[in-house]
């Protein structure tokens, strides 16, 4: 796995949302953006991470920035995920992996000293020109949003 680290092209992506809404990354250029990966739609931790970052987002739109989760979920499992928690952001579906790839965010996991392939839960910060400003890597459920907002209060 190829971390990603400040300073980085932003990987592009072409993903469709949980209303079957092509969104690229290209469409947030000028905006502040906060990408997150997470690996399946409404288990414990990935709705604790969700709703934390829906309980704060006008703390984070005030700060300038946008939010999307990426998971390897199909789009109708992501559109029950939001209606259900109202989380109210784009939530992307990368069913191949391939922008989890390309975001360092796919690899091998261990649970119970089990190991697996699969999202490696992870926050990058992008700026207003497409490059990676900030990268958590396996950050908690309940860090995303503490860790972008402290990164956007001292930028």
């Amino acid at each position: 796995m190829a971390e990603l680290k400040p300073g980085d092209e932003a990987p592009g992506f072409s993903l469709l949302d949980q209303s079957g809404k092509k969104v690229k990354l290209s469409d947030f250029q000028g905006r502040k953006l906060l990408v997150y990966f997470y690996p399946r739609a409404d288990t414990p931790g990935c709705t604790k991470q969700a709703c934390s970052l829906r309980d704060h987002r006008q703390d984070l739109v005030g700060l300038g920035l946008d939010i999307v989760g990426i998971s390897p979920d199909p789009p109708e499992q992501q559109k029950k995920f939001d209606e259900k928690y109202g989380l109210g952001f784009a939530l992307l579906s990368d069913v191949d992996h391939e922008a989890a790839e390309a975001w360092g965010a796919w690899g091998e996991k261990s649970m119970y000293g089990r190991k697996s392939e699969g999202i490696i839960r992870s926050s990058f910060l992008v700026d207003e020109r497409g490059k990676i400003s900030h990268v958590w890597y396996r950050v908690k459920p309940e860090d995303t949003y503490a860790k972008a907002a402290e990164a956007l209060a001292t930028a």
